[in-house]
């Protein structure tokens, strides 16, 4: 009897729940990477990229995936230098945050000093780092570089910046897939973005207004990658729903600089 009505109470809820948020819900349990406890991911939207959540800490497909790599790649993980660019405050950068003994973080603020700390964080333009050369075991970014005018300086430069050895991991989606890049904006006499197609405008953790699409990236960004600095590249792409690594555009790239 008492099973009976445990299943008819969650018959209830889960009937409820679905008729507030549509007919699509779909869970799993796991094991998150990025809070690192048994977790259920739960979805209620068909868009598992930004709603495949951790039940615990709120992480998303692609923050699990760059997380996982980084523990698979480098299991020192912990103990390195590590630079992130523009994190958020869940997922990956909350686990960095608090596990990484050197972990720095660094915003774009538009129009600062290069290098000064605004609002108590560094600020760095990812095309002009005031870092010397080989700072860095690792250097993150989390759907960053398809917000970059000029991709070319920016993956020098945090080439520069990287050790032997080291490597940028960062996601970006793979929009264009097999079809070549395509450059979507190019950056004004006053900064703002010149759209070449319609305008595309992602969240920004550090302005209102949006952080515009500059590119739509393709496979061929292994191949651009290695053009321009000579890193090792490669796409780690997971499908792995023990982990809750199950999404749209969930590649993460890893691009590492030789040993000398």
């Amino acid at each position: 009897m008492k099973n009976r009505l445990k299943k008819y109470i969650r018959k209830k809820v889960r009937s409820l729940y679905e008729d507030r948020i549509g007919s699509f819900f779909f869970k799993q349990k796991g094991h998150c990477p990025c809070c690192e406890q048994d977790v259920l991911f739960i979805a209620s939207h068909q868009w598992l990229r930004d709603f495949f959540k951790c039940n615990n800490c709120g992480s998303i497909p692609r923050e699990r995936a760059l997380m996982l790599t980084i523990k698979t790649q480098y299991p020192q993980w912990k103990q390195l230098t590590i630079h992130e660019s523009s994190p958020g405050n869940s997922g990956h950068s909350r686990l960095l945050k608090k596990e990484a003994s050197q972990y720095l973080e660094t915003q774009f603020f538009y129009g600062e000093t290069p290098g000064a700390i605004i609002k108590g964080v560094r600020n760095e333009d990812l095309e002009e780092q005031t870092f010397p050369d080989e700072s860095f075991d690792l250097v993150i970014t989390s759907d960053v570089m398809e917000h970059i005018y000029d991709p070319e300086k920016a993956f020098k430069e945090i080439h520069r910046t990287l050790k032997p050895g080291g490597a940028h991991i960062f996601s970006v989606p793979l929009i264009n897939r097999f079809k070549p890049t395509q450059r979507w904006a190019t950056k004004g006499e006053n900064g703002e973005p010149v759209f070449l197609y319609e305008p595309e405008w992602h969240g920004n953790p550090v302005d209102k207004k949006g952080s515009p699409v500059t590119m739509h990236w393709g496979y061929d960004i292994i191949d651009f990658i290695k053009e321009h600095t000579g890193a090792v590249c490669e796409i780690v792409y997971y499908d792995d729903l023990d982990h809750g690594i199950r999404a749209e555009f969930r590649e993460i790239i890893v691009a590492k600089k030789p040993e000398q």
